[in-house]
């Protein structure tokens, strides 16, 4: 009798110890993602600053600028998936990098020191954003490592628990970009 007991108590402490790493790495996701989320919400609030400024110097930009103000709004609706979010992130990321790259072509906006301030505050963001997605992709990785490896997936498959997507670039970031085009502008 006291043979199985220990059997017993040993078993409850396992279950519990997975229990509780399960339970662990589900928060630091929601934790890492809501520290994503906070600097997203940054980089949108940025964004009204940085547009109205370049705005009337680049003109013929326009519907960039237009399209990084539709990923915003959509963006600050709210309600919208982590996989959403990571899409749009990366599409105005990309719309931003342009723009960034843009404002070169133009003197005035390259000595105005508003959007000096703005280029320097959007790439401190972007800098975070960047050190915080990969710790979200670890964190996500590490989740879903747990879930799916014996015997800890036995007990996530009961809690419900589901892979979470990690940040990924949209397929038109990957590729290299043409050098010669960027010197013939």
């Amino acid at each position: 009798m006291n043979i199985f007991l220990i059997v017993v108590v040993i078993l409850v402490v396992i279950l519990v110890l997975l229990y509780n790493s399960l339970i662990s790495k589900k928060n630091q996701v929601e934790n890492i993602y809501a520290s994503v989320d906070t600097l997203l919400k940054k980089r949108f609030d940025l964004i009204p600053s940085l547009i109205a400024t370049v705005q009337e110097a680049m003109k013929h930009e326009k519907s960039t600028l237009e399209e990084i103000t539709a990923l915003r709004s959509q963006a600050m609706k709210g309600g919208i998936s982590s996989d959403q979010m990571s899409k749009i992130d990366s599409q105005l990321s990309s719309l931003l990098g342009s723009i960034m790259v843009a404002v070169e072509d133009y003197p005035e906006l390259k000595a105005n020191e508003n959007t000096l301030n703005l280029q320097h505050s959007l790439n401190e963001i972007e800098e975070q954003l960047s050190a915080a997605r990969r710790a979200y992709n670890q964190a996500v990785t590490d989740y879903n490592n747990a879930i799916e490896m014996f015997p800890t997936n036995i007990l996530a498959n009961y809690m419900r628990y589901t892979r979470k997507q990690v940040f990924r670039i949209i397929e038109g970031e990957k590729k290299n970009p043409n050098v010669k085009d960027l010197f013939n502008k």
